[in-house]
């Protein structure tokens, strides 16, 4: 009986775990008017062919974020990924969006690939993208974070 109690008492005293994660890397690429990020598969490729879009605004015609995210034990609420952006001034403040996206309850050692897209419309309405902000929530718990250099 004794045995049970210590049992009991130490299994209470212990912490239940909780999810963990991290928003590792965050990739926003241009789309052409044709919705592509790059031309041929090759990385070199698509690092040129953004720099183009970069310099042409008129060729573009939205964004897509790819986040690399991660996540560890148990999940309450369900995991979700927040996209917050700021664009172009109208006045004094810049305008400002969230998308958000639900995520598969993947946890594990291994990391996973989400896509956030901007269309055409949002796009241009937003007046381009000055800054991002990436989140990681399980329910209304923050997990992860990555920013723009300009948030």
């Amino acid at each position: 009986m004794k045995i049970l109690t210590v049992v009991a008492l130490l299994s209470a005293a212990l912490p239940a775990a909780a999810a963990t994660g991290k928003v590792i890397k965050v990739l926003p690429q241009f789309l052409d008017t044709k919705g592509r990020t790059s031309l041929t598969p090759s990385l070199y490729d698509r690092d040129a062919y953004q720099a183009v879009l970069r310099l042409h605004p008129e060729r573009r015609s939205g964004m897509r974020f790819y986040v690399q995210w991660k996540a560890k034990g148990p999940v309450d609420k369900g995991l979700r990924l927040r996209l917050e952006l700021r664009g172009g001034a109208e006045g004094d403040l810049p305008r400002e969006l969230v998308v958000e996206e639900n995520l598969p309850p993947k946890t594990g050692w291994f990391s996973h690939w989400a896509e956030l897209s901007l269309k055409e419309e949002t796009f241009k309405e937003l007046g381009g993208v000055t800054s991002w902000r990436v989140t990681l929530w399980d329910g209304d718990k923050l997990l992860g974070e990555q920013r723009s250099f300009l948030w």
